[in-house]
């Protein structure tokens, strides 16, 4: 079963969904957003399941609960933004990403 916060159906919520490419590094972890894009990638973790998500902007990889999302679906997801520090001889090569909310 999907949860209204990740949606197979292509839900529209209009204005309040965010560019994926307007997401950045070093915004504010606690932001919440709403995307909208295509399933590219998934990749199994330990509890949960995390997809790369792609719209006309960027792509973006999305951590969550759902286990049912096929490569090439459209979703709809409701995220907090997160980002992940990985610093490596000197350079910055963290990434955000989002936890479905």
């Amino acid at each position: 079963m999907t949860s209204p916060n990740l949606s197979k159906n292509g839900l529209q919520i209009g204005t309040n969904v965010t560019q994926i490419g307007k997401i950045k590094p070093k915004q504010d972890n606690q932001a919440i957003v709403y995307i909208q894009g295509q399933v590219e990638k998934q990749a199994p973790m330990i509890k949960q399941w995390a997809y790369e998500i792609s719209d006309s902007t960027g792509k973006i990889w999305v951590v969550t609960n759902q286990k049912n999302l096929g490569e090439g679906s459209q979703v709809v997801i409701k995220g907090k933004v997160r980002y992940r520090s990985i610093p490596l001889a000197g350079k910055e090569l963290g990434e955000v990403y989002l936890e479905e909310e």
